[in-house]
């Protein structure tokens, strides 16, 4: 545990020493809040809730979070910081997951700086706070899968654009696999069984559950077992790479 909380000082210093945290976190705020108050007509639904505020979360975290992620390996393994790394008294494992706690962190502060976008609704009506808790939670977790393809992607390649394309692509369609659009055209070619387990696997799916306030078991499993697989599966691409 004092490998991973080391790592993640490290890495939560790195973010605040550069302006890495301030421009992640000032694109984040300025793009959310151009999203839901524009895009999504906050103001003209005449509803007190953050369902438009919501909606756009998985689209900026397809952009963003890549973007934070792609440095997690590929820069170490550029600069050639990973061996020194790695010669530490610090497994793989620890070092990819104090990594990850780091970035993830940056990603929950944003989200909490969104907080006057909350007190607004509150202001303005009387949403369902129990709602909108479950939705942040199920935010966050969203974003920490996509972090965690990122992490695996960056740890394939030295080059950080090309971790940023392969996450994400990766990241598109499994938000893709359950956008209604992709789900109408599957359904003509494809039986029903073969359409709902495509739908299973979807980001979009789940999240649009949790945003309902349904913290349904099954939906928190999903995005942690994913989360999980793909912080393991780092691991493996870091010892493959340093055999061959």
């Amino acid at each position: 545990m004092s490998a991973i909380i080391a790592i993640y000082r490290r890495e939560i210093l790195s973010y605040f020493l550069t302006p890495l945290a301030t421009v992640f976190v000032v694109i984040f705020l300025v793009m959310l809040s151009a999203f839901t108050f524009y895009l999504g007509n906050f103001f003209e639904t005449g509803q007190a809730d953050l369902q438009a505020f919501f909606l756009f979360h998985p689209w900026l975290y397809l952009l963003l979070v890549p973007a934070l992620a792609m440095r997690l390996w590929a820069e170490e393994r550029k600069s050639g910081t990973m061996e020194l790394l790695l010669t530490l008294p610090v497994s793989v494992g620890q070092a990819v997951v104090g990594k990850f706690l780091a970035a993830w962190t940056l990603i929950g502060l944003a989200l909490l700086l969104t907080f006057p976008i909350w007190v607004t609704v509150s202001w303005l009506g009387n949403p369902d706070h129990g709602v909108i808790i479950a939705s942040y939670f199920g935010s966050w977790l969203l974003a920490g899968t996509f972090l965690a393809i990122g992490s695996a992607m960056s740890a394939t390649t030295s080059s950080q654009v090309m971790a940023f394309i392969f996450s994400l692509s990766v990241c598109l369609v499994f938000l893709l696999a359950g956008y209604p659009i992709v789900l109408s055209v599957m359904q003509s070619a494809f039986n029903q069984p073969v359409v709902d387990a495509v739908s299973s696997m979807s980001f979009f799916t789940h999240f649009n559950s949790i945003t309902r306030g349904i913290l349904d078991l099954r939906d928190l499993a999903f995005f942690l077992i994913n989360g999980t697989a793909w912080l393991i599966a780092t691991v493996l691409i870091i010892h493959l790479k340093r055999v061959g």
